[in-house]
């Protein structure tokens, strides 16, 4: 979705701590990490398609809860221009453990947990966030963006 047709995604992401680490998901092959979450389909409330979309990549029950911040990411994947709007959301995921990675029902993706101290090791993406996260745990309903990148990169 969104390949070409110069539109812009919406997806809904959570933010699940477990003692002081935090799930990040991770395209197999690439050297980045991302929040957990998926696309929001359209009528779909943005809460809603997040649990869905634990439930599709991770087969398990998840609950998605406050509003943390929403950011902005413009970014250049394999030549292509990409836009989308993440909402950030609190996760809760019972069962989970830091000490096991959860396993994954979609082939190109894995899990992985990484400490909240240390996003930026985990090069996590939208870069903003490495910041962000942790200021909008203790203050929710923030707002990061990278869309200024189509002035000076078109």
């Amino acid at each position: 979705m969104g390949h070409g047709k110069r539109q812009i995604e919406i997806l809904a992401r959570g933010v699940c701590i477990v003692k002081g680490h935090v799930l990040l998901c991770h395209t197999r092959g690439a050297a980045n990490t991302y929040l957990p979450g998926g696309h929001v389909e359209f009528r779909e409330p943005a809460r809603k398609a997040l649990e869905r979309e634990m439930a599709e990549e991770m087969g398990r029950r998840a609950k998605a809860g406050r509003f943390l911040g929403c950011v902005e990411h413009v970014f250049r994947q394999k030549g292509e221009w990409h836009a989308e709007i993440n909402l950030v959301f609190d996760l809760r995921i019972p069962g989970l453990t830091p000490a096991t990675p959860p396993s994954s029902c979609e082939k190109w993706i894995s899990f992985c947990w990484a400490p909240l101290a240390k996003l930026r090791s985990a090069r996590l993406e939208p870069a903003v966030l490495i910041e962000q996260l942790p200021r909008w745990l203790k203050e929710p309903a923030g707002f990061g963006g990278t869309a200024e990148g189509w002035k000076s990169k078109t």
